[in-house]
Parts: structure tokens; sequence; C-alpha cells
């Protein structure tokens, strides 16, 4: 409850703001996570609309952008209205994106062979508004591109998803500069929830909030996005059990086999 409030009052701070600085952006509406563990403690309940939001993965997920692309898409998918996304590599995976929640029907691919066909289709798609999302692969973002970007999500209302995707994990350290974005976040894969029978279970991943406008970083095990684009919260105590007894039957059979 505390979060929460604090939440609401760093919102309304942030909007004054706003105001004195001049700005002239329409009130923002928000996408709910319908997670409470995350939506409390983000400014306004959830993923602001008219804004742009970076997402990276964790680990070889810096070049590979399986499991960002996917919780991505299980964030448009709640959106309504076309859905454009912007890339250059052609390696996107539709039956995956359907599992999370995204109907390929709303989807409209734009593909460049450079950054900066990107950013132009990007934006231009932005600007147009009326449509659920705008999604756009990029391995740089420089300053004033993600002011552009900003501007143009703040003058439509659309809700701009920026993917993060380097060709070597040695690039991923640009992930730290400063943009326009309001917020920043990072997402790695986690062992599936274990079951009581042999098989594989449900996806898990870490959600990690790296920077956010009027909200502090966190991090949180999440199972990820079901059909309808839903992720659930996984309680810690459960998770680092499970990782116990794992742990603790590793080392049980390596010292019955010593």
């Amino acid at each position: 409850m505390l979060a929460r409030a604090d939440a609401h009052v760093i919102a309304e701070l942030q909007e004054k703001i706003d105001k004195i600085a001049g700005s002239t952006t329409r009130k923002r509406g928000v996408l709910p996570f319908g997670v409470p563990e995350i939506d409390e403690r983000l400014s306004g309940g959830g993923l602001s609309y008219g804004c742009t939001h970076e997402v990276a993965g964790g680990g070889a997920d810096t070049v590979t952008a399986a499991v960002s692309s996917l919780f991505v898409a299980g964030i448009v998918a709640r959106t309504k209205g076309p859905v454009f996304w912007c890339l250059n590599r052609t390696d996107l995976f539709p039956p995956a994106l359907v599992q999370v929640g995204l109907d390929l029907n709303r989807l409209v691919f734009v593909e460049s062979d450079n950054e900066e066909g990107i950013l132009e289709s990007a934006e231009e798609a932005i600007r147009y508004g009326g449509i659920g999302a705008v999604v756009a692969e990029l391995v740089r973002l420089p300053m004033v591109a993600s002011r552009r970007l900003q501007l143009a999500a703040e003058q439509s209302g659309t809700l701009a998803m920026i993917i993060r995707r380097w060709r070597r994990q040695s690039e991923c350290t640009d992930y730290g500069q400063p943009t326009a974005s309001v917020t920043r976040w990072r997402v790695s894969a986690l062992p599936s929830e274990p079951l009581p029978v042999e098989g594989v279970g449900r996806p898990r991943w870490n959600v990690e909030l790296m920077r956010a406008r009027a909200s502090e970083a966190f991090d949180l095990v999440v199972g990820a996005c079901d059909e309808k684009g839903q992720m659930s919260a996984v309680h810690n105590d459960t998770y680092m059990s499970y990782r116990w007894n794992e742990r603790a039957g590793n080392s049980a059979r390596s010292c019955s086999n010593m």
C-alpha cells in the first residue's frame, strides 16, 4: 500500500513539473502489467502511453533478443489496433508471438536494411497515431534519435517499444548511455517452473526495471506471458526453495558417485 501511495505522489509531482516546464503533452493513459508487484512500483500503475520504453535481454539474449521480443510482444498484445514492428533481421518466429497472445493479423512488419531506415519508419508510424503500438529493433539509440521518438509518442499518444538488440555481447555496454526513453527494462531467462512430473513448465523471467521517470528501480521473477499476454508473479521464497532443493539434490548425487 505504501509503494502504491508513493507512486501516486511521485506521478502528481511529475505532472506539476511538466506543467512548470511548459509541457503541452496530453494526459497519458497507462497499460497495466496486471502484476501488482510491478504496477504498484510504476508511476501511474503501468506503462504510459505516449512514451517510449526500452527493453533489452540479458546474457545471450542481448544478441538473439528472444526473451525481450516475447516480453514486448506480450505487452503490445494487450493493446488495441494494428502493431507496427520495424526490424532489419528477419529471424522473428511468428508462432512464438501467437503463444504470448499477439494476433498476427494485427501485425505489420516494416523491414529496412539499415538503422536509419528503422528509425525513420518507427518515427513515422508513431507520429501517425491511432494504432496499438510501434516496436522498433535497434542496435544504437542516440539521444537525438530517442528524443525524436519520444516527442512523436507524446504528440500522438502511441505506445512505443524499443528492443535494443546488438550484434555482439560486447556492444551492449552502451545500454547504460542516457536516452529520452521513459523506462528501461532488462529481461533474462530463468529455469522454467518446476513440475511434479517430468516435463517443461511455464517459462520464467527475471524482469528488471533499470531506470524510470518518477519510479525506483527493481527486479522481479515472473512467469512468462501466457496466451493473453499476461505475466504472473513468482514469490522469491518459492523460487529460491526450488533452486535450493535442486542444488541439494545435485550435491547429494555428486557425493553418491564419489
